[in-house]
């Protein structure tokens, strides 16, 4: 563990859970092994939404929509969220799970390729949380900091890959060196391009929060 397993246990005992049915999702989901965000990072995230109020919101990896409910329960009100996925085994359950929500007005599901969808929108997007293959952050880069407003939040997770992003190249299993390289590229851009400033905090399974200056071009 990159965070000691007893202070992860700790913080998590003081959270305050999302609504009962958020939270039921999440168990649903846990026990499907569909991945979900860890507790600290749903925390985060629901503080970021809480912090920021942002009127549009957009999310690339829908998975089952408990992260997208979980925003949607903290979001000012009028404020809308987009999210982006393409497997359609968990398009449906995302469907059912907003109905059982009562969010299905608040939220609009995109189906498809997120790089196509992401080709298509306007924005701007006042949040924008990342949360598809970890693989494509890099290749998503530019069209989701077009899509971001001045001033937005970029918010990335699992960016850290259990640990694995720290390591050598060689020290990582063959099957995984090419998302290793691609999200070592990311985190470099991320933290490298002018007119974006980038925190990475070491929760979870890594979390970059991203803003995009009022005073610079990107």
């Amino acid at each position: 563990m990159i965070v000691d397993e007893r202070i992860t246990a700790y913080i998590n005992s003081l959270e305050t859970p999302g609504s009962a049915v958020s939270q039921q999702i999440r168990k649903e989901a846990l026990e499907a092994r569909v991945p979900v965000v860890r507790s600290e990072t749903a925390s985060l995230l629901r503080f970021l939404v809480s912090l920021k109020q942002p009127m549009q919101i957009l999310e690339v990896g829908t998975a089952v929509g408990y992260s997208a409910i979980l925003m949607s329960e903290v979001m000012p009100p009028g404020a809308r969220i987009t999210t982006i996925e393409k497997y359609q085994p968990r398009i449906s359950a995302a469907k059912e799970n907003f109905i059982r929500a009562g969010k299905q007005d608040v939220i609009t599901l995109l189906e498809g390729d997120a790089a196509w969808w992401l080709s298509q929108l306007d924005g701007p997007y006042d949040l924008i949380f990342m949360d598809a293959a970890k693989g494509q952050y890099i290749h998503f880069f530019q069209q989701v900091i077009r899509l971001l407003a001045e001033g937005g939040l970029l918010i990335s997770d699992n960016i850290l890959q259990d640990g694995d992003v720290m390591e050598s190249r060689f020290a990582v299993t063959r099957r995984n060196r090419t998302i290793h390289s691609r999200m070592r590229e990311y985190l470099y851009t991320l933290t490298h391009t002018e007119g974006l400033v980038t925190s990475l905090i070491s929760m979870g399974d890594g979390v970059a929060v991203t803003t995009k200056r009022k005073d610079r071009n990107v």
